[in-house]
């Protein structure tokens, strides 16, 4: 909590962390809310996910027990939320990725909280721009490379596919796919790990790993995860990774590689119960607190 005038207050940011560690010109890593679902073709809702990640994450510990350091003390900064644009998809995502370079320029690790996950295509822009060798590990029930769906290129069901088109990519995760993606992956070679994998969690991450450059961005969709720990998505799917999982392996891809960007998307929390809403607030904690304690 802050405190003003003697009145204790709590402020609006990742962490509610007060001004000397949430101030723009100290922090490490600085979070975009960008509460935008226009592309969402089953359930809508994923507009309200940063602002419930904010709330939520109003909860968690500073410290980090796994890691035994105090996440705040790289200093968060939280941006005002990222107006949708109402001309399009496409238009969106170059706002989005406009505005992560903006935080770039600055040497800044840049999250972005979705909203649905057609924005990533623009966040992995501006990180392409900087870094010639960058990657993406893309983890997502679903494989998101049709090059077109419902009229536009751009929409959540063409993100991987867009990103595709500037830099190589990763796909993890995958339970749901078209005839369509299917081609694509097997023409284009483009690497897809199916879930459940049949592999041990060791084995699986250092495939993961493998295919990685040495600058890695993290796309997640938290369809990714069992709806069983995460019903609280637009696109549900059956039989996804657990907690541990997921963040086993983006733990070893931290240890190395170097995570220089991520996003999480698709939180729709009127779909669950609010404990998915505190779930997806500690991925984003934990993606902080891996991309920097092992940058160092």
């Amino acid at each position: 909590m802050s405190d003003s005038g003697g009145i204790p207050e709590i402020p609006y940011n990742f962490l509610s962390l007060p001004y000397e560690q949430s101030r723009l010109d100290l922090a490490r890593a600085v979070l975009i809310p960008v509460p935008y679902d226009s592309t969402t073709s089953f359930r809508s809702g994923a507009r309200d996910g940063p602002n419930a990640m904010i709330l939520a994450s109003n909860g968690l510990e500073d410290y980090d027990a796994e890691l035994d350091l105090d996440v705040s003390l790289v200093g968060i900064n939280t941006t005002a939320a990222l107006e949708p644009h109402m001309g399009g998809p496409e238009h969106m995502a170059q706002r989005v990725r406009s505005a992560v370079a903006r935080y770039l320029a600055m040497g800044k690790l840049v999250g972005v909280m979705g909203g649905e996950h057609s924005l990533a295509a623009g966040a992995v822009q501006a990180h392409a721009d900087v870094y010639p060798d960058l990657s993406v590990l893309y983890l997502d029930a679903h494989a998101d490379l049709r090059d077109e769906y419902m009229g536009t290129c751009w929409g959540h069901a063409s993100g991987a596919r867009r990103i595709h088109d500037v830099c190589p990519l990763v796909l993890v995760g995958l339970r749901s796919m078209s005839q369509e993606e299917s081609d694509y992956i097997r023409v284009n070679a483009v690497p897809a790990f199916t879930w459940p994998s049949g592999l041990d969690h060791a084995a699986f991450n250092r495939g993961v790993i493998d295919l990685l450059s040495p600058r890695v961005y993290i796309s997640i969709d938290l369809d990714v995860l069992d709806p069983a720990l995460m019903p609280a998505v637009g696109t549900p799917e059956p039989g996804g990774m657990g907690w541990d999982q997921l963040t086993g392996l983006l733990k070893e891809v931290a240890r190395s590689r170097r995570i220089v960007g991520f996003d999480v998307c698709e939180l729709s929390p009127g779909d669950g119960p609010p404990a998915c809403s505190y779930t997806a607030a500690k991925l984003v904690y934990k993606l902080v607190a891996y991309a920097t304690a092992f940058s160092d």
